[in-house]
């Protein structure tokens, strides 16, 4: 526990020296919530299917039943997820002025619900859909509402399937978004790294980017990633717990 405290108190040192901090987010901060990761050995949700026979963009085209079959359970989880002590400590530091934006690779929403105001959503989010006939765009809500209760394929007005805003595997990364992180994290002073597992590129290279340039790095992550060893603190715990004790050193509580 000693090690815990030094380690929470050298964080919050640096998060009261920076100017401008980012965070890069991932499963890890919304696994407390009740929402699976995807990568986590034995339990991750890709351990337990074929990534690439429900989650891919060709497949979702060709056989959109086999995305919405597996994705059922799992959307059930994220409206049902409400944010937790992790989340609404990032919008605690947000509304104090040190946190200028979050990258998040999560598709949950529940930044926003903490009332982030400075969110980058780099794999997507459910709350709208779009036709892959038509292109329209539809509210999530009513139609997820209806799928979740009777659980047939959403349709447009035009008979094409509905897909979430989500990035499935062999599909482009929002290209504003993505260029919106990367200046955010090219800009930033010190970057956190929250609940993520450093896996996916490109999202995983920016912390290598940042230490390169010579800013400051912080890990919060349970399990090790490729990039501890560079890090100026790594926190091997909850990031319910880490963060809010966190945020209140760095406010004087």
């Amino acid at each position: 526990m000693t090690n815990l405290n030094e380690h929470l108190k050298t964080a919050a040192k640096l998060i009261k020296n920076a100017s401008n901090i980012v965070v890069l987010t991932g499963a890890g901060i919304s696994t407390p919530s009740g929402i699976p990761d995807f990568r986590s050995p034995g339990s991750g949700l890709w351990n337990q299917v074929n990534s690439m026979e429900v989650a891919s963009i060709i497949t979702f085209r060709q056989y959109p039943e086999h995305f919405y079959e597996w994705v059922r359970p799992l959307a059930v989880k994220i409206l049902a997820a409400q944010p937790n002590p992790a989340h609404l400590a990032l919008a605690k530091l947000e509304a104090a002025g040190k946190l200028k934006s979050i990258i998040t690779q999560n598709i949950d929403g529940l930044h926003q619900a903490a009332n982030s105001r400075s969110v980058l959503e780099v794999h997507g989010h459910l709350r709208e859909m779009t036709c892959i006939r038509c292109y329209s765009i539809k509210k999530s809500g009513p139609v997820l509402e209806q799928f979740l209760a009777n659980g047939s394929v959403p349709r447009c007005e035009c008979g094409g399937v509905l897909k979430p805003n989500v990035i499935l595997f062999g599909e482009q990364l929002p290209v504003k978004i993505l260029h919106n992180a990367k200046t955010a994290a090219a800009e930033a002073d010190l970057m956190i790294v929250v609940g993520s597992s450093l896996e996916v590129v490109p999202v995983a290279d920016m912390p290598q980017q940042a230490v390169d340039r010579g800013n400051k790095l912080i890990i919060i992550n349970y399990q090790q990633t490729y990039m501890d060893s560079q890090a100026d603190v790594v926190i091997h715990h909850e990031v319910t717990e880490a963060l809010p004790q966190i945020a209140k050193l760095v406010a004087g509580e």
